[in-house]
């Protein structure tokens, strides 16, 4: 993939995304990841119309097919363009709502078609070499161990994992309270092993970690900050290297993955699991009936005498 040539941004395109923006977080309280991803994408498309002598306000559905087609050639997968795709709708919608734009130019323009992505998942062996991987008898090892065991006990995203606060855990009661995509809270159940070593790290690891320092944080740096995705996700992989898990294969997310896979393995009733991962359709949880499904089969394969 290879960016396209560009010029600068001009100012009123400037100002029309950050009212774009502005409005579609007064109105639906969106994450300051999915802001940043729309921001991305209409900059992106912004400067390109720059550069062929138009603007987001005047923008022509030949001009999104010319664009389109020229992400392509530039090597953007199908996925990237449906998501640039979704992105211009909602701004074309809600300008055109507000009287910003005469037209909406994704109107009829149909999405390209993505192949099923099914998600990758660790063995459980696998899982149970990366999670005692990190040397326990550290601040920094048990620190680590603890988040693995969370992530891979209760599926939480990794911005929720990072961001997860004090006042979110019960140790007591042995339950996370999590905040969502949407800002939409639940409850997760931490279990036997993730509740230990949660609470050995708080007890042992988190104070020298902090070094008398309060941060609201649960999981903290030796600099006594928040931990970020980024520094989790460089962890997992140091551990994954320990654990002779080869490096495409493994990353925070994959985690969440062997979660649901291996619950439904284990009979995990989807509308529970649907609740557990935080998903709003039961329709994105459907997707893990189909690795179970395939993980099925290999082992039938392998280990049938007529497989």
């Amino acid at each position: 993939m290879k960016e396209l040539e560009t010029p600068p941004l001009t100012d009123i395109d400037r100002a029309a995304i950050e009212r774009f923006i502005e409005q579609v977080w007064s109105e639906y309280g969106l994450a300051e990841n999915t802001l940043a991803s729309y921001r991305s994408d209409l900059v992106g498309f912004a400067r390109w119309l720059a550069g062929q002598g138009s603007s987001l306000g005047a923008a022509s559905r030949e001009l999104l097919y010319r664009y389109l087609a020229a992400r392509s050639a530039a090597k953007y997968t199908a996925r990237s363009n449906a998501r640039l795709l979704s992105t211009l709708r909602r701004y074309y919608k809600l300008m055109k709502r507000i009287g910003a734009v005469a037209d909406d130019p994704t109107l009829l323009l149909d999405a390209p078609k993505l192949p099923r992505a099914l998600p990758k998942a660790l063995s459980e062996a696998e899982v149970e070499a990366l999670i005692r991987a990190p040397d326990t008898d550290t601040p920094l090892g048990l620190r680590d161990r603890a988040m693995l065991e969370l992530l891979y006990a209760t599926g939480l995203r990794v911005s929720e994992l990072v961001g997860l606060r004090a006042d979110q855990v019960n140790l007591r009661q042995g339950v996370l309270r999590v905040t969502g995509k949407g800002g939409k809270d639940r409850l997760v159940p931490l279990g036997e092993e993730a509740q230990h070593w949660l609470e050995r790290y708080v007890a042992q690891a988190r104070p020298v970690l902090l070094r008398g320092r309060v941060v609201d944080a649960i999981f903290v740096t030796v600099r006594a900050d928040g931990m970020t995705r980024q520094m989790f996700w460089v962890m997992v992989k140091k551990h994954g290297l320990v654990a002779g898990i080869a490096s495409p294969r493994i990353s925070p997310h994959v985690l969440r993955h062997s979660f649901a896979t291996h619950l439904l393995n284990h009979g995990a009733d989807l509308r529970a699991l649907q609740l557990l991962l935080g998903h709003s359709s039961l329709s994105t949880t459907q997707i893990y009936t189909y690795v179970a499904r395939e993980g099925l089969k290999r082992l039938h394969a392998q280990h049938h005498p007529r497989g």
